[in-house]
């Protein structure tokens, strides 16, 4: 049903991105409520709706194979 059920972040700025997901967890957010909410650009939380436009098949940042 795309339901968010969990989140892994390493790296730099992790505490900064996890947020987003731990909200998505709590409120029972699917990928496409994160690709559809607006996020401020240029900014790290980018990532984090690059990650469900992907689930979507929608991301413009990434390759496809």
């Amino acid at each position: 049903n795309g339901r968010v059920l969990g989140m892994h972040i390493m790296g730099p700025h992790a505490s900064d991105l996890i947020a987003e997901g731990v909200l998505a967890i709590q409120l029972g957010a699917t990928a496409k409520d994160i690709a559809h909410t607006i996020h401020a650009h240029p900014t790290l939380p980018e990532a984090v709706l690059e990650a469900t436009m992907g689930q979507l098949e929608g991301s413009i940042h990434f390759q496809r194979m």
